[in-house]
This record gives structure tokens, C-alpha cells and sequence, in this order.
């Protein structure tokens, strides 16, 4: 399994890379101004990275309803699997964009949040609650 997380914004794309290992690593956002461009842009990692399976955060209302945001990651959760036909896994991404934030200073928040680095974290926390979820921790043996 080779997934790419995906934390959807209206202006940047949020990325993150996992596998079997189980760890979800942050990728460079895609924060081209031109939708068709990013497009582009998640075309190319899905292809260099062999992505296997998609984990797109489902924004859902903390009342667990279905608002526009959610509907809008609904609608690019079947773009995404009619134009490369791989699963699509949506995942609640309920407060991962403000854990992802909080790890920066409040200072920097503006400036960092145009790189995209914020959204990638986020994808990262989505993808590994994910791959958290798929994956069963390995135990150890601890004979001493």
C-alpha cells in the first residue's frame, strides 16, 4: 500500500506519503494559484510515488453533518477515483488543520500558511490516523 494524504484547500493542496512501514511523512503542498496546475502537480506525485490508494480529509461539522466543505471533498474524492482508478479513502479531519497549526509560533502563522506547510502537516495527520487505523502496531518480543 502506497498512500498519498490530501488535505484540500480552496487555494493549496496538502500532501503527505505513507506505506506498510505506517508512518505518514509530510510531502511539499501544491500552492500554484492555477487549480489546473495543482491538478497537474497531484498528477505527477501520484504517479512518481506509485500511489496505490488516496486519504482525503472529510471536513465534517463538529455536529458530524455534511456541510459545503464536505461536499466539496466529496466531489473531488470521485474526481479523483474516475480519473486515476484508485480507492479513495475519506477520512474526518475534524480540527487537523488547527493541530497542524498549533505546532507553529504565532508570529511566523501568516507567512508559513502561504508555503503550504501547514496544509502538508495536516494531510500528514490525516493520513496517519488512517494508516493508524489499517496497520496493526507491531509487539515486541521482550524476553529478558
Amino acid at each position: 500500500m502506497r498512500c498519498l494524504g490530501i488535505d484540500l484547500g480552496s487555494r493549496r493542496i496538502g500532501l503527505s506519503y505513507g506505506d506498510d512501514l505506517g508512518v505518514a511523512t509530510p510531502l511539499p503542498a501544491l500552492v500554484d494559484p492555477d487549480p489546473t496546475k495543482r491538478w497537474q502537480g497531484l498528477a505527477a506525485v501520484t504517479k512518481a510515488r506509485r500511489v496505490t490508494d488516496f486519504v482525503l480529509g472529510h471536513p465534517l461539522n463538529m455536529d458530524d453533518t455534511v456541510g459545503p466543505k464536505a461536499k466539496e471533498a466529496e466531489a473531488f474524492a470521485e474526481r479523483l477515483g474516475a480519473e486515476f482508478s484508485l480507492p479513495v479513502h475519506l477520512v474526518d479531519e475534524r480540527l487537523t488543520s488547527y493541530e497542524a497549526e498549533s505546532t507553529i509560533a504565532k508570529t511566523k502563522r501568516r507567512e508559513i500558511r502561504a508555503s503550504g506547510l501547514i496544509d502538508s502537516r495536516a494531510a500528514t495527520i490525516i493520513l496517519q490516523d488512517f494508516l493508524d487505523q489499517k496497520i496493526p502496531p507491531v509487539e515486541m518480543d521482550r524476553d529478558e
